[in-house]
């Protein structure tokens, strides 16, 4: 005899795909966290990006002037690889390519995947069972894809020495362009395009496209195409602050969850507007730095 009624059975049943998703952005962070976590002990946070610095209150450098500091931190920085998750970011193998990969998609789970619980969550409404996992899986797919490019990228810049060993750019030059080209993508055709369709899927036309799995698997793909397209230069924007500074990886991930929300374009102007003001900052403050940009930060400032 059953102790539970089916009424228990189909809630449970309906309520299961939202608790593994959830389960996967969860262990996005908890991934992301320990990595962090390990390194908060014997590393000059600060020198992850801005504003993580605020953890060097759990470790020795709490306090510190800053030349002690960079003198500490050249001494512990080849401890940094020994952290969890971490790659070797000298003479870097398969495995610490293996190492940044799983790194890129853990950041996926924790910052693309609550973006996508709208559209998951519409789906498996109008159409219930488990083609919401099919769809979760062609979603995630396309961001794969995405890490394992980011990936290559980050691997490149760190034989040419662009990033330091820190997962932070080297030269100001890279924060700067980075960051006006994502300032510059907010306000094309392409991005609000992109944007609209991740705000306003359609879930009607997939469900009643046919029962089988490829075209839910499809429908998925293309969203995370769509997502792509909408996200995919704030996700770059990791490479200007720190590909491993886990504020600004919920800040943006919060930033592009309340930028599909929003149902007017104005919100994708202000972020854009934001980082043009952001990128100029950092012309003034680097152009004695820079010949190109001096000249330029001169006609400007």
């Amino acid at each position: 005899m059953s102790l539970t009624s089916p009424k228990t059975d189909f809630q449970l049943s309906y309520r299961l795909p939202y608790i593994v998703l959830g389960g996967a952005v969860v262990l996005g962070w908890v991934y992301l966290a320990a990595m962090v976590v390990d390194m908060i002990s014997r590393m000059d946070m600060g020198e992850m990006g801005p504003g993580m610095e605020l953890f060097n209150q759990f470790n020795m450098f709490k306090g510190l002037p800053e030349h002690v500091r960079v003198q500490l931190a050249s001494l512990c920085l080849p401890l940094a690889q020994e952290a969890f998750g971490m790659p070797g970011l000298i003479n870097m193998g398969l495995y610490d390519y293996f190492l940044l990969f799983v790194m890129w998609f853990m950041m996926v789970l924790a910052m693309m995947l609550p973006t996508a619980m709208p559209m998951l969550q519409t789906y498996h409404e109008a159409r219930g069972g488990k083609a919401i996992y099919v769809v979760a899986g062609g979603y995630l797919a396309v961001w794969t894809a995405f890490s394992i490019v980011a990936t290559v990228a980050q691997g490149l810049l760190h034989e040419l020495g662009v990033m330091s060993p820190m997962m932070m750019p080297v030269f100001s030059s890279l924060t700067i362009t980075t960051v006006i080209a994502a300032a510059i993508y907010q306000f094309t055709p392409a991005k609000q395009a992109c944007l609209d369709r991740c705000r306003t899927p359609n879930v009607a036309l997939a469900v009643h496209s046919g029962e089988q799995k490829q075209n839910a698997f499809q429908f998925g793909i293309e969203q995370g195409l769509y997502c792509l397209g909408c996200c995919w230069a704030l996700m770059v924007l990791m490479f200007a602050v720190g590909i491993m500074n886990i504020i600004w990886i919920a800040l943006l991930g919060l930033i592009m969850t309340l930028e599909k929300k929003s149902k007017t374009p104005f919100t994708s102007y202000g972020i854009g507007i934001a980082l043009l003001l952001w990128g100029g900052a950092n012309i003034y403050f680097a152009r004695a730095d820079l010949p190109l940009f001096e000249a330029l930060g001169d006609r400007l400032f």
